[in-house]
Parts: C-alpha cells; sequence; structure tokens
C-alpha cells in the first residue's frame, strides 16, 4: 500500500499510465456493498430483477444519454454484480451533459480546496478525468443509488470495480459470451453466494 500525505491509501486498480479517456472497449464489473443480493435472483438460470435490479438495469442504457462519446455493447445485472462493455468513441466531447457525479464532484473539490492539506493540484490529480471510464462509471453507480435511496431502498455499491482493457476481438467475443451466460453459469461464476 502507497502512502498519501502520510497516510495509506489502497492503491488504485486502474492501469498506470493509461488514458482512460481514449477510444476502446473497457470490460466493467461493479459489486454490490458485500455481495448483498440486492439486484434480485437467478431462477431457472434466468435474472429475476428486483426493483433496485430494474433500476441497475435502466440506468446503464441511460450513460449513452449522459456521456456522448459512449456505444454501450452486453450487459447483465446478476444478483450482487453487473458486467458490462462500455466503448468509448471518437474525440472526447466536453460539451457532453454533465452528470450528478461532475456537479458533486465539482462542489467537492471547492470544499475541499478550501482546507489547508488539499490542494486543487492535489484534488485534480485524484478525482476522475470527465469523459474517463472511472467519472462514467461514478455516475452510473451514483444514479442507482440516488434513485434507490429516493425510493426508500437500503442498497449501497462496492466502493470501487473492476475494468478490464479489451484490446483485440477474441478478447471481446470472449467477454461477450461470457456476459451473455453469466445467469446460465451462476453458480460457477466467482461472485456466486446464496
Amino acid at each position: 500500500m502507497e502512502k498519501y500525505q502520510n497516510k495509506y491509501r489502497i492503491q488504485s486498480a486502474r492501469l498506470q499510465g493509461y488514458d482512460y479517456t481514449q477510444e476502446g472497449l473497457y470490460f466493467i464489473t461493479i459489486c454490490t456493498h458485500n455481495r448483498e443480493h440486492y439486484f434480485g435472483e437467478i431462477i431457472d438460470k434466468k435474472m429475476q430483477l428486483s426493483n433496485i435490479g430494474v433500476l441497475a438495469d435502466v440506468f446503464w442504457y441511460e450513460i449513452k444519454n449522459h456521456t456522448k462519446n459512449v456505444e454501450l455493447h452486453q450487459f447483465v445485472v446478476m444478483p450482487n454484480h453487473v458486467h458490462g462493455v462500455l466503448e468509448i468513441v471518437g474525440k472526447r466531447d466536453d460539451t457532453s451533459v454533465k452528470t450528478d457525479v461532475e456537479t458533486m464532484h465539482a462542489v467537492e473539490t471547492m470544499h475541499a480546496s478550501s482546507l489547508p492539506y488539499a490542494s486543487s493540484d492535489q484534488m485534480q490529480q485524484i478525482s476522475p478525468k470527465s469523459g474517463s471510464v472511472s467519472q462514467i462509471i461514478g455516475a452510473y453507480k451514483s444514479a442507482v443509488t440516488k434513485h434507490a435511496h429516493r425510493l426508500g431502498y437500503d442498497f449501497e455499491w462496492q466502493s470501487r470495480f473492476y475494468d478490464h482493457i479489451i484490446r483485440n476481438n477474441s478478447d471481446f467475443n470472449r467477454i461477450e459470451n461470457y456476459i451473455i451466460n453469466n445467469p446460465i453459469n451462476w453458480t460457477e461464476d466467482k461472485f456466486y453466494e446464496e
């Protein structure tokens, strides 16, 4: 573990030195807190979405309406996680619609920059870049959480997410096949918990 301002912090799971705003395909996995089954259950090898599962499903497809340079590919909601492939296409458009996370981040940065221990340069360095995979997933997680809480549901995500940069067609095909068959193979899944 590395230290930031003399405190231990978890090192980023992102590939160091890689620009996550650049064009490419990304396989994303996001788990619920403590892998709780918030999203529903697998019954007869098919996912039966709970109300929170419906939110997770709907808001994934809303990503393309809030970030202009994104295309969505295969996606699945599982009982305690989601898998999806998103593609960043074209040049990043700084005029894209602001998301809840960008707005929240601006407020947090203004507040944090007034504190003696956090300069705006330091905050900028550790904050997700606009149009990056981290910013897009942060906005998605925020939207699901906000609407679940607004509807009175107890819900929480795991604090981080997993990504895999898809580098070729065989990788893309393998991952899409994995996502499609995830409900069928649920009992063999590494996230399987009853």
